[in-house]
């Protein structure tokens, strides 16, 4: 059972990242505040949740989160200053668009870069921990799934329904077949 907080009586945001991985598109990152008492039925990291169960956690999220945003940083943000700088500018957007100022962040991972004035606690595994940062992996991860899905109906050869913008075997072909396109992350290796 994943737990509702970290710290009691303060308002806590979870954030979480998706497609630090990829070869292709934006880092998209979350962060979600809950309801202090908030729990959900099947809401865990969404690695491990269906396509169908991932669409119905999101929907419960939007409706019962107190805040939540989602953000994106480019292919090109990330070839400039690189995939985890990337990654932290996507979970720092996210925190400055949420309508409700947190007091407290929860962090997916081991390491972040500290957001001016706010405490934060970086947790290994936190979206298989915490509900606030499963929340957040969970929208990160359905939003950038339709932008790729988008994304993919102007470049079909690279399957981005698919796979995403991860490096599968046929993504790795299609590139070495016909190259990159103006999604690709230039900096990453691709073949």
């Amino acid at each position: 059972m994943l737990q509702s907080f970290y710290n009691a009586n303060v308002i806590e945001a979870g954030l979480d990242e998706v497609g630090r991985g990829c070869l292709a598109g934006p880092v998209v990152a979350a962060a979600v505040i809950l309801p202090a008492t908030y729990t959900h039925p099947i809401l865990t990291d969404s690695k491990q949740l269906s396509r169908a169960q991932r669409e119905r956690v999101r929907a419960d999220v939007l409706r019962d989160a107190l805040a939540w945003a989602v953000a994106e940083v480019s292919n090109q943000e990330i070839d400039r200053i690189n995939i985890l700088k990337a990654s932290f500018l996507a979970m720092h957007l996210a925190v400055d668009q949420l309508s409700l100022r947190p007091e407290h962040l929860l962090v997916d991972g081991n390491r972040f870069t500290p957001y001016p004035m706010l405490p934060h606690t970086c947790i290994v595994k936190g979206d298989t921990k915490f509900l606030s940062i499963a929340a957040a992996s969970v929208l990160a991860k359905c939003y950038r799934d339709d932008l790729m899905e988008q994304l993919g109906m102007e470049f079909p050869q690279y399957r981005w329904a698919q796979n995403a913008g991860y490096p599968t075997s046929h993504h790795r072909k299609a590139i070495e077949e016909i190259g990159p396109c103006r999604w690709h992350r230039m900096s990453f290796q691709l073949l």
